[in-house]
């Protein structure tokens, strides 16, 4: 259970540097000059980050009230921070090399994330329904 608690603890103290990086960051790319589709797809990813991050940590809370193994756990907590990572990340890939009105390799990896997360959750859904009451 350690393991878990140690990636609970992460995401709390990530939430804040992504709330203030993101503020910075879009700063200073606002500075230098980016385009209305750049700006769009960055606040998309940001935002995703921020809300997935926040549903993160009721995703630990629940996993940690099933009797799933340890390795199971393990597995749906990693899944589950690989599917954040590639769902709000796809979105920054595409605004750096995207194009408007076109898929791009940033679509597939955001698409891929969803994926991931929704594996996540479902194997969380079933350890809630397996555990008893």
């Amino acid at each position: 259970m350690k393991i878990i608690r140690a990636i609970t603890i992460f995401a709390w103290i990530a939430f804040p540097a992504v709330m203030y990086g993101g503020y910075i960051l879009l700063g200073q790319l606002s500075k230098t000059g980016i385009t209305e589709f750049q700006r769009t797809f960055f606040r998309a990813g940001h935002a995703h980050a921020g809300v997935l991050l926040l549903m993160s940590l009721l995703f630990h809370l629940y996993l940690e009230k099933t009797n799933l193994p340890i390795s199971w756990k393990i597995a749906a907590a990693s899944i589950l921070a690989v599917g954040i990572l590639a769902q709000s990340g796809g979105f920054f890939i595409h605004m750096a090399i995207g194009q408007a009105g076109q898929a791009s390799i940033g679509t597939s990896v955001t698409i891929g994330g969803a994926v991931l997360l929704v594996f996540a959750i479902i194997i969380m859904v079933y350890g809630l329904i397996a555990t008893p009451a």
